[in-house]
């Protein structure tokens, strides 16, 4: 069925590359002779002042622009044949409904609806009267949080400077992270305001802000996930860009990721950097059956920008795209269009490069604020994803957060003396853990003001994560109320130490007792698939030239690092009392490997590398950056 399927797509594409250009030929003769049209339009949700671009044809003779609830525009700004950019106009339909264009003698209305947002801040990760240093993040949460433009705060002088929405380090529906000045911010207690297009002016909590240290910048790191090298070349309505997990890998793809990375691809944004002068891109499945935005990424979306230099970034979140995302482990992604090469695809973060230490930044999920009280084995503390919404739940969490709370770690801070703390689905019917957490267990932190810290990660018990898109997630048991949920970020800015770029992170691959089976190889050398992860060529040529890190868990730990045919071995074993072996005081060791130089390195290319030993489970490989 499968080939079936490809071999319509492979018709449709012939279908849309004739289409294409007899649509390109038409245009370049005589573009005011394409109908009048709209092909897409976005953001589709607004709130007033909402700077919006529409693309579509024949849009030179247009004079007026309907809105939802009848509300007409006439001061727009033409860009060309087929793009105007317009700003939402006050009144528009709180239901929403289709966008119109007209000229003087015909009108064209939009295929999908608009609809009207309204922000709503419900909390902040700073509280009223504590301290804010420049360099730090604060994080505001609520929903429609996209619509914030700019945070106002003061300078030196204080005088008010707005940081605007580009500079934000995060900008999401549900959370927006942005960074206090280093330099520029006044010293002393004020209230700052976040700003919205439609005209909210909604207030911070009164912080103490500082000036930060002088040293160090922020920059932006790329975390390469595959680069083309030239080995791939101009998409024409192709299948050539074609990925697959290591889960389905059918030999179609022009690589195979692995599963870490894959998950985290579906949870998290990722870009792509494209070369072309004019491209059009679809991202769809490898099958063609669903593409992640309803019409195709073209010049003028806000997805796609000019890096001025041929090449473009499109930013892509595949977790947008529920029906997508669904498909993905039994279809692929594919990258596909006209006129453009795909040169390479990337995780970006920023970081502070020669700074002064890490600073700890929560990205909040969820905050109580009182709403709910302590549980007594009741089912109050329910959480449904977008996509099963029943009404049950206490809070209804975005796909692309619900999507991360399964595929990484979190953390809950639980308030109550005595607390026992039940994790399971909404029908009771599979735990996280064999028996309930309470104090004691190393899952739970006291953290000394009636408050505990319990950490989280779902993928650990499979038959659990397997239920939650349809049975919910519950916290229950006893003695105890939620206060918050929350990722962990670590960025620079304060103390000490280093950032962990990891590279690979443990999926479900159990204890080692001198087994093979955490052998890694060079991306293509995985001859007969007996390795746990393939690593793209950079990330190798770092494993083999500099230092990096084996954290396991463990109690007494014999580490050896090896090769796959175990003839070349770095170092001895590595126990308990190695100078290159430290406890972590959690359960975990953590193993400073440097091969440079070593004989093992001339062998991993073919022969892979492996940690193999016994009494550990490998749980992480990162660099210290």
């Amino acid at each position: 069925m499968k080939h079936i399927i490809n071999y319509l797509g492979a018709l449709l594409a012939v279908v849309l590359i004739g289409t294409t250009l007899t649509a390109c030929s038409d245009e370049d003769s005589d573009s005011a002779n394409v109908g009048l049209g709209i092909k897409a339009f976005f953001p589709t949700k607004v709130v007033t002042n909402q700077p919006i671009t529409i693309n579509g044809s024949g849009f030179n003779n247009v004079t007026e622009i309907e809105f939802p609830g009848g509300t007409k525009v006439t001061n727009f700004e033409i860009v060309g044949n087929d793009m105007i950019r317009v700003n939402a106009p006050a009144g528009i339909a709180a239901s929403g409904g289709k966008l119109i264009v007209r000229t003087a003698n015909e009108e064209a209305e939009s295929r999908i609806p608009m609809t009207v947002g309204h922000t709503v801040v419900s909390g902040f990760s700073k509280q009223p009267g504590e301290k804010a240093s420049g360099g730090e993040m604060i994080t505001v949460f609520g929903t429609d949080l996209e619509f914030i433009n700019s945070v106002e705060l003061l300078d030196p002088d204080s005088v008010p400077q707005l940081i605007d929405h580009k500079d934000f380090y995060r900008k999401g529906t549900s959370n927006l992270i942005f960074r206090v000045p280093q330099k520029n911010i006044y010293k002393g207690t004020f209230v700052g305001y976040l700003h919205t297009y439609d005209g909210q002016v909604i207030p911070l909590p009164e912080l103490a802000y500082e000036p930060g240290a002088d040293e160090g910048h922020w920059e932006t790191v790329k975390t390469t996930i595959w680069k083309n090298g030239g080995q791939l070349g101009e998409i024409n309505w192709s299948s050539d860009y074609r990925f697959a997990p290591e889960s389905n890998s059918t030999g179609e793809e022009c690589y195979t990721v692995p599963m870490d990375v894959w998950e985290k691809m579906k949870s998290e944004t990722f870009y792509i950097t494209i070369k072309g002068a004019n491209p059009q891109v679809r991202i769809t499945t490898g099958w063609w059956s669903t593409n992640l935005t309803a019409d195709d990424i073209m010049p003028g979306n806000e997805l796609m920008v000019d890096n001025g230099d041929g090449t473009w970034t499109v930013t892509v979140n595949l977790s947008s795209a529920p029906d997508l995302l669904g498909l993905l482990d039994a279809q692929h992604l594919l990258f596909t269009g006209s006129g453009y090469t795909v040169e390479e695809i990337y995780f970006a973060e920023e970081v502070w490069v020669d700074g002064p230490g890490m600073q700890e930044v929560k990205t909040f999920v969820w905050m109580n604020g009182g709403q709910l009280g302590e549980i007594n084995w009741s089912s109050n503390y329910r959480f449904a994803p977008e996509s099963n919404s029943t009404g049950e739940e206490c809070y209804t969490v975005p796909m692309d957060v619900w999507e991360k709370l399964k595929s990484e770690t979190f953390y809950i801070t639980i308030k109550g003396a005595n607390p026992q703390v039940r994790i399971t689905t909404g029908w009771w019917s599979t735990n996280l853990t064999a028996d309930d957490i309470m104090p004691g267990n190393e899952l739970m932190v006291d953290n000394g003001d009636g408050t505990w810290t319990v950490t989280v990660n779902l993928s650990s018990a499979p038959d659990l994560l397997d239920l939650l898109d349809a049975q919910h997630l519950l916290f229950t048991g006893s003695g105890y109320t939620v206060e918050e949920i929350y990722f962990i970020e670590y960025v620079s800015g304060g103390g000490g130490g280093a950032k962990e770029n990891v590279f690979w992170q443990n999926s479900g691959g159990g204890a080692v007792s001198w087994n093979g089976t955490y052998r890694f190889a060079l991306e293509g050398h995985d001859f007969n698939n007996e390795c746990i992860a393939e690593f793209p060529q950079d990330v190798w040529d770092k494993i083999k030239t500099t230092k990096f890190y084996l954290v396991v868990e463990a109690t007494d730990p014999q580490i050896r690092v090896t090769n796959g045919w175990w003839d070349t071995q770095w170092k001895s074993d590595f126990q308990p009392g190695n100078e290159l072996l430290t406890d972590n005081g959690d359960g975990t060791w953590t193993l400073e490997v440097n091969i440079a130089g070593d004989p093992l390195v001339d062998t991993i290319d073919e022969k892979h590398i492996l940690f193999t030993g016994d009494r550990f489970t490998p749980v992480k490989l990162y660099f210290a950056e």
